[in-house]
């Protein structure tokens, strides 16, 4: 908390009650989206907050580096508290996202794209989701 707390005040922010539940509820969720993130928060009891406020905390947050944007073929944007390169899996008929820990395909995507990049663009980072559902005879990841 402390690591969080530094960076918040070298980027001018304070480390309002709000700011620090939204950032516990990140912690112990992973990936979330505005209204998991309400409900925990809610759930925890420790700060007072709105959609708005969490989405305004969140959407700051993540300007500034500590979480990541990933939206959703649902048309719904989750946060991600793990910022390096990594995929994703979102399961669209359980609305869930999780991690695909594969450093091997990230490193050849982005070994790929450092000169294959598309004409006229620079890549800034490679953000790789596979959009699926799970299958009767699949094992939890």
């Amino acid at each position: 908390m402390e690591s969080f707390r530094s960076i918040l005040k070298s980027k001018g922010l304070k480390a309002t009650p709000q700011r620090i539940a939204v950032h516990e509820a990140m912690l112990v969720l992973g990936h979330a989206s505005v209204d998991m993130v309400c409900d925990q928060v809610k759930k925890e009891g420790k700060a007072k907050v709105t959609a708005a406020s969490v989405y305004n905390i969140l959407s700051g947050l993540s300007t500034i580096g500590i979480y990541r944007r990933i939206p959703t073929n649902d048309n719904k944007v989750w946060y991600d508290a793990i910022t390096r390169t990594h995929l994703h899996i979102f399961d669209r008929k359980r609305n869930e996202l999780k991690d695909l820990v594969d450093d091997g395909f990230s490193a050849t995507a982005a070994a790929y794209f450092k000169d294959h990049a598309p004409k006229g663009y620079k890549v800034d980072e490679i953000d790789i989701q596979l959009v699926c559902h799970r299958s009767r005879n699949s094992k939890k990841l």
